[in-house]
């Protein structure tokens, strides 16, 4: 083989090797568990979240979900979907201070939903649909830590928080963002609930959907100019490389 061609070779492997890279650190960032919607106003009514739990191992499959609602700033009315094959499990908590409604006064909410029986395989998700009557007003976010098991008695546990402004951890708790409503609404909290009451559940989620894509659409995009860079990268190296042989023999 000639120098020329081991050279080109070679800086093709690392092209190669170091696109893969960029790939694989991409796909571990989509296997977290999620919360979708990614946010919704303040004091929201009659809502939905689902919880996207995707499996991340080769040999093994997830068999227990478990996931933590604050009781700090309570989710009200909390209600779960039947899911084929699961059986959900949950536990409420007695609050520290009683919320006062206009059904009464709470004095218990949910803090923990278990589900068990299930399996979710290699290159599969599920999706656990979670109805809540009303969200808190006095928080911008929430954070539902989640446990993952498997079927090898392995425990991933989602439960590190996002700082503001921050870097991702490794091991992201599923984050909801509570905003105010958007211009010609009011501030939050009463006007918020109003707003989401009205509004469908489906039109909601549409929303959410969207954005999601477009989030998503965006990665993609960052993805494949990363992934230019790289090539553009390893044939200046070979080009180097070549030049570099070319004056040695020289």
């Amino acid at each position: 083989m000639s120098p020329m061609s081991t050279t080109l070779r070679r800086a093709g492997v690392v092209a190669a090797l170091s696109t893969a890279g960029v790939l694989t650190a991409a796909g571990a960032a989509f296997a977290h568990v999620t919360v979708h919607p990614e946010s919704y106003p303040k004091g929201a009514t009659d809502g939905v979240l689902t919880f996207r739990v995707p499996n991340e191992e080769d040999t093994a499959s997830t068999t227990k979900v478990q996931v933590f609602l604050p009781t700090d700033h309570p989710v009200l009315g909390v209600l779960v979907t039947p899911q084929a094959g699961w059986t959900a499990k949950v536990t409420t908590t007695r609050l520290k201070k009683p919320i006062k409604t206009d059904d009464g006064t709470i004095t218990d909410a949910v803090s923990e939903i278990t589900w068990t029986g299930g399996r979710i395989r290699h290159g599969e998700f599920q999706d656990f649909d979670v109805a809540f009557g009303q969200l808190p007003d006095d928080t911008d976010r929430l954070a539902f830590k989640t446990l993952q098991t498997y079927s090898d008695g392995k425990v991933v546990r989602w439960i590190e928080e996002t700082p503001k402004g921050g870097e991702e951890p490794e091991s992201p708790a599923p984050l909801l963002s509570l905003t105010r409503e958007s211009a010609g609404g009011a501030d939050s909290g009463e006007g918020s609930s109003s707003a989401s009451s009205s509004a469908p559940a489906s039109e909601s989620t549409a929303k959410a959907s969207t954005a999601s894509d477009k989030s998503s659409d965006s990665t993609a995009r960052g993805l494949g100019v990363a992934g230019l860079v790289v090539g553009v990268l390893g044939l200046l190296a070979a080009g180097f490389a070549l030049v570099r042989g070319r004056n040695a023999r020289s």
